[in-house]
């Protein structure tokens, strides 16, 4: 399998500086659906962390992080997932309907239906 991650090797031109056209082929060389499903998990993990699902009592909850990060998933979630098959939309979609349903458990003053995180692209989320 392929890394969909730009290549971190130490390739150099002969003047030190770094090979760019090597790393341009490498990321080339990754099929979309890797870099789509690679991007929509760091999605998925920050907004977890930002929702403080990382630990109990976690330092690190931001709601308002977890709301931007969920929106943007959510919206490459939908607007992918006819290209990247069902096969990788459902886990996806899965995850970000579990985001969306932890996020509303997290607020102080849940949002009307249809007004929470990327539910402008997902419509109303309930559990």
């Amino acid at each position: 399998m392929t890394d969909a991650t730009p290549s971190t090797s130490t390739e150099t031109t002969a003047d030190g500086n770094p090979d760019y056209d090597a790393m341009t082929r490498d990321i080339a060389d990754v099929p979309a659906v890797e870099v789509i499903t690679t991007v929509a998990v760091h999605l998925l993990s920050a907004a977890a962390v930002n929702l403080g699902l990382d630990k109990p009592d976690s330092e690190h909850k931001d709601l308002d992080e977890a709301r931007k990060l969920i929106t943007a998933l959510a919206g490459l979630v939908t607007a992918s997932a006819t290209e990247i098959s069902s096969f990788h939309a459902a886990p996806l979609r899965d995850g970000l309907k579990s985001l969306q349903l932890a996020f509303r458990e997290a607020s102080i003053v849940p949002d009307e239906p249809g007004q929470g995180p990327g539910e402008k692209f997902t419509g109303p989320v309930f559990g």
